[in-house]
């Protein structure tokens, strides 16, 4: 049983920040690629950030300059900080986890964590 657990989402006037975390805990052998995802109410889940095991990341355009994602493979956490908050950056926020167990990969994910950006 694998469980993905968020927190540090909340309530941030336009220009603050928050630093989202999730923690993989289970049955794991091992981490390949992990990110946040979000969703607007009325638009699809969208990307904002990925890194992979090896440190690599890539950001949406929106983001950039603004967000920083990191992992400590360690603790099996990833990690959002979010700077220069907006007001169009409320959403739901969702990590995502790629786990190995044996020879299996599957995608896992969180229940979701709420940031309000107020203007």
């Amino acid at each position: 049983q694998v469980q993905l657990v968020e927190s540090g989402g909340g309530l941030v006037q336009a220009g603050g920040s928050l630093r989202l975390s999730c923690a993989a805990s289970g049955s794991i052998d091992s981490i390949n690629a992990m990110g946040w995802h979000r969703q607007a109410p009325g638009k699809q889940r969208e990307l904002v950030a990925a890194i992979t095991i090896g440190g690599s990341t890539n950001y949406a355009d929106s983001v950039k300059g603004r967000f920083t994602i990191s992992r400590d493979n360690a603790k099996n956490t990833v990690y959002l900080q979010m700077n220069s908050l907006k007001p169009e950056d409320t959403a739901v926020y969702y990590c995502r986890a790629e786990i190995r167990k044996t020879i299996c990969t599957r995608t896992y994910w969180g229940q979701g964590t709420q940031v309000t950006v107020s203007s």
